[in-house]
């Protein structure tokens, strides 16, 4: 049954601009996005797919220092390079913005006062670690110290990495700033704070309602609920950020927990513009029989699940989240990701070496949906060489060499269908049927899994079948074996979609498809059929092996 919603809109976390995309990111909230908003058009949902680089905050001021340049040129930088990876790799967003934009400044600009308006910010003055050396109040993260919770060293002002707790910076033990390792002295001043706490009530009223969000998301938010919410700061002392509307706001900006999920709402508006229809945006954000479906890692849960929906709910005018499929971390090679010691797997520098499809397709194999994930170099090489290579790629240069040579690239006729040909056919159906599934519960890795079992099935039947023995005493035989095995190849053209949507492409094109596998739509699948004498296309290798010596530079390459 066919219980998707008509309208969606669907984002994808904001990533950092201030550094290059890793394989992490890709894993954790990108492709799971990706593959589930493919999934989505080819099933005829009015899908909106909303991203944008986020250029605000304190980890782009620390580096823009650093390098001696302006955050300006740091997230300029950046936002180029992510955006070439996303397109490189294949993330189909209809809009892909930045909160640099002077619009997203004067959407984030309107959400404060209306939240200020309505009596959902005060103001406070509060006790800030000021840095004498530096001669400047210190936002959170030029802070760190012992985590007041788990006690590692070198946690942020704002949140310890290793163990994901929220917190402020005077709680941290033994601060010091992170620019020129002195020990800060806290000073009055004075900053802006969202009510979160008066949300506590409705938040798990609404959250009651989500018995289909994952566990770690409940779990997560449960905690939060136990400690009781606490209203939070949404200025920072920088000069790079969004100004706050203010007159006696003093030069401060918007804290960027607070404007990056707005940028959500500023690219959708960005993306009505360029449809030349402004006010588009609004039958997505103001309509209420619209999903709203958040990918993130775990790492954006509170913000995502507790934090914007408050804002949401305060503000009024927009709906609420109605699923935050958060994924968990990827690792490399056994160890936990590290920028810092570049110990990361970055997406542009893969893409000059390895196709998208492969990357994508073991990311969405060994996807970090309830646990951490690996990434293990060796076994990538496995799944490209013995499942896309050997099960897939196999299936398809058999089938379209054998109808080349003896049937002139024309699809035979069909002929008498016997009970292993009826199989095949219904096998499609029902892995269509199994593969819905999944992606309706954001299950990627089943759903790929089942995906390849297809690609199997066809395997073992065209084995099974032998047509290079009927060749020789029954040609019409040979016939429909080959029709009802390229029949099977059309489908999982559109099957492959959201998870090779390169390789599905060229599959079709191969078979010599009427317009693109895209054109098709889901639930046609299993009655999809490629016409009797039908001519196909130039026949190519779909997927080639990666070599041990590409492996094995990848490897020294991590470890250098």
């Amino acid at each position: 049954m066919d219980v998707s919603p008509q309208k969606l809109l669907v984002t994808a976390a904001l990533p950092y601009a201030n550094g290059p995309l890793h394989v992490g990111h890709l894993a954790g909230a990108y492709i799971p996005a990706d593959v589930y908003v493919r999934y989505q058009r080819l099933k005829g949902a009015d899908v909106l797919f909303i991203c944008g680089s986020d250029e605000h905050g304190v980890p782009i001021t620390i580096l823009a220092d650093k390098e001696g340049v302006t955050p300006k040129e740091i997230v300029d930088r950046y936002h180029s390079m992510i955006s070439e990876s996303f397109r490189r790799i294949g993330l189909g967003f209809d809009n892909y913005s930045r909160t640099s934009l002077p619009l997203h400044h004067k959407i984030s600009r309107d959400f404060f006062l209306t939240l200020n308006r309505k009596g959902y910010i005060t103001e406070k003055s509060v006790q800030q670690y000021y840095c004498s050396t530096c001669g400047r109040f210190l936002p959170d993260r030029y802070i760190e110290g012992e985590c007041p919770h788990c006690h590692r060293q070198g946690a942020r002002g704002d949140q310890c990495e290793a163990c994901g707790r929220w917190h402020e910076p005077e709680q941290l033990i033994d601060p010091k700033c992170k620019v020129c390792g002195s020990h800060p002295e806290l000073k009055t001043t004075k900053h802006w704070y969202f009510r979160l706490s008066q949300f506590q009530k409705q938040l798990e009223d609404w959250q009651a309602s989500k018995s289909d969000w994952k566990s770690n998301v409940r779990e997560f938010c449960s905690g939060w609920f136990q400690e009781g919410l606490t209203d939070r700061p949404i200025t920072r002392d920088i000069d790079w950020g969004v100004p706050v509307p203010l007159p006696d706001a003093g030069g401060k900006v918007l804290y960027v927990w607070f404007d990056a999920p707005i940028g959500y709402i500023s690219s959708s508006v960005e993306w009505a513009e360029k449809q030349g229809r402004p006010e588009r945006w609004r039958d997505y954000w103001c309509d209420s029989e619209t999903r709203l479906i958040h990918f993130i890692g775990k790492d954006n849960i509170v913000f995502h699940a507790i934090n914007w929906p408050a804002t949401l709910m305060g503000h009024g005018d927009f709906i609420l989240p109605s699923q935050i499929p958060a994924n968990e971390f990827l690792n490399i090679e056994g160890e936990k990701l590290s920028t810092s010691r570049n110990w990361a797997i970055w997406v542009d520098e893969f893409l000059e070496v390895l196709p998208p499809d492969p990357l994508r397709y073991y990311l969405e194999a060994n996807a970090p949906e309830s646990k951490d994930a690996d990434f293990v170099w060796k076994d990538f090489q496995a799944h490209n060489n013995s499942e896309l290579a050997d099960v897939l790629g196999n299936l398809v240069n058999r089938c379209l060499t054998f109808t080349e040579k003896n049937f002139e690239s024309r699809v035979p006729p069909a002929g008498v269908l016997e009970d292993a040909d009826t199989a095949l056919l219904a096998a499609i159906a029902q892995f269509a049927k199994k593969i819905s599934y999944a992606l309706e519960n954001f299950q990627v890795r089943r759903a790929v899994s089942e995906m390849m079992d297809l690609a199997r099935t066809g395997n073992k039947y065209f084995n099974d079948s032998a047509p290079w023995k009927s060749l020789k005493t029954d040609r019409q035989r040979c016939g429909t074996i080959l029709n009802t095995t390229l029949q099977l190849l059309a489908s999982l053209a559109v099957v492959m979609e959201p998870f090779l949507p390169f390789s599905a492409e060229k599959l079709w094109r191969m078979l010599n498809g009427p317009g693109t596998h895209r054109d098709q739509r889901w639930i046609s699948i299993p009655d999809l059929r490629l016409p009797d004498n039908h001519p196909l296309g130039k026949r190519e290798i779909l997927f080639e092996k990666i070599e041990d010596g590409i492996i094995e530079e990848q490897i020294a390459k991590l470890r250098s």
